[in-house]
């Protein structure tokens, strides 16, 4: 039992750690969605049904996008029913969809797998938590969201091996059975008995802060937490401008992460030695993560997402020139490092800029242009593979992205609401 202090206005310990500890789930079990997951299983289709790598990396890319275009309903779910339905409704048919990922055995239902995992994992399991932390936490957003980030890392750290380990000893299609039941087993009844939508519905505000005797809050950030709406934030330059700055990191790192075994093959890298890079990335975020958010919360967040992106260009010159092991293991400790900062500030902004009661919305386009930026990463790399033999050409070419989102961010300050007339 909870107990309550002396004016009953708030509990001892705030249930919105709580909160944040779900939402570290959600971003673990969303692991079978994500592509540093996907990229173990993708050799194993090449092999057993003979299909080129370009191939699987369209079919990767197209049911990216088509699952990208639905995530703005997702958004708009989320506003209208909450997270705590939104989460329950996910997380069972992402189970599901991974026992269909279980069956496939040709490019249709390949893209079928890829586009429900996409959308319901990669999408869906990690818009939820970033718009339930918001509702939670304004004064301590940034330490929450770094907590809740662990959940991420810890997945991004753990499911290359797991699944490396669970392909090797009961086959791929057990693997996805068992990733299927693990969500339905352990994930489905948290959300169920424990998520709650915002505090206000538990009698609580965010942050845990206290009404006076007047019932007012005492709390001026709380009461100067400004919301758009979604027609609002469109007005706004910062909107479409941030937009960019999410799809650029997300196709930048999908493309590296899902080709990374390949990648690193060239340089006569073995498949285990770029799962430990994958998970080495993971390690490093993980601190960093912790730190980033309560950075965030003293200094302006675009000046760190501009400092994100001179990160990215500098990993991807490092990769390019990567060709043993130490030089492997120098990119991976620079792409944890700006991965750390990346998370929290994509998860900070939309929240801090536009607001909590229309962030479902407002973060499920956010969200579309993640996953539409993930969908277009594999597939020029898979192609310049096919055409040239190796990837230097479209690392040289992902440099020109990193530049773009370092001045769009630069150009996007916190935006201030115009007084309805």
């Amino acid at each position: 039992m909870i107990k309550k202090n002396k004016n009953e206005s708030s509990p001892t310990f705030y249930y919105g750690w709580y909160i944040v500890l779900i939402g570290a789930m959600s971003l673990f079990f969303s692991g079978p969605g994500q592509t540093y997951s996907n990229a173990v299983f993708i050799d194993y289709y090449i092999l057993d049904f003979n299909w080129e790598r370009s191939l699987v990396s369209g079919i990767y890319s197209a049911a990216t996008l088509a699952a990208g275009f639905l995530l703005f309903l997702v958004g708009s779910s989320i506003d209208r029913f909450g997270q705590r339905t939104v989460s329950l409704t996910v997380s069972i048919l992402l189970a599901a969809a991974c026992f269909w990922n279980s069956i496939v055995m040709n490019p249709f239902m390949l893209f079928i797998g890829f586009f429900l995992i996409r959308l319901l994992g990669q999408g869906s399991m990690t818009l939820v938590p970033n718009t339930l932390i918001p509702q939670w936490f304004i004064e301590k957003r940034g330490r929450a969201f770094s907590l809740m980030m662990i959940g991420g890392f810890i997945s991004s750290t753990l499911f290359p091996p797991f699944n490396a380990l669970l392909i090797s000893n009961f086959g791929w299609e057990n693997a996805w059975r068992i990733l299927g039941t693990m969500i339905l087993v352990f994930f489905v009844p948290i959300v169920y008995f424990f998520m709650k939508n915002k505090p206000e519905d538990i009698g609580l505000l965010p942050d845990n802060k206290q009404l006076d005797k007047n019932g007012n809050d005492t709390s001026p950030r709380l009461a100067n937490d400004v919301s758009f709406t979604l027609r609002e934030a469109m007005r706004t330059r910062q909107f479409w401008l941030l937009l960019l700055c999410v799809g650029i990191p997300s196709m930048v790192n999908t493309g590296l992460t899902f080709h990374l075994v390949s990648i690193l093959g060239g340089s006569g890298l073995s498949t285990a030695a770029s799962a430990f890079i994958l998970s080495l990335m993971a390690m490093v975020g993980f601190p960093v993560t912790m730190l980033a958010g309560f950075v965030l919360e003293k200094i302006k967040v675009h000046y760190m997402f501009a400092f994100v992106f001179v990160g990215q260009f500098i990993f991807i010159i490092t990769l390019y020139f990567t060709d043993s092991f130490a030089w492997a293991i120098a990119f991976g400790l620079i792409w944890g490092l700006i991965g750390g900062i990346e998370r929290i500030v994509i998860s900070i902004i939309f929240p801090d800029y536009f607001g909590r009661h229309h962030i479902g919305s407002i973060k499920g386009i956010a969200t579309t242009m993640t996953v539409a930026g993930s969908a277009f990463g594999p597939l020029p790399f898979g192609i310049a593979y096919d055409v040239f033999g190796g990837y230097n050409e479209i690392l040289l070419i992902m440099m020109i992205f990193p530049a773009v989102g370092m001045i769009a961010s630069l150009l996007s300050p916190k935006p201030k609401k115009k007084p309805s007339l």
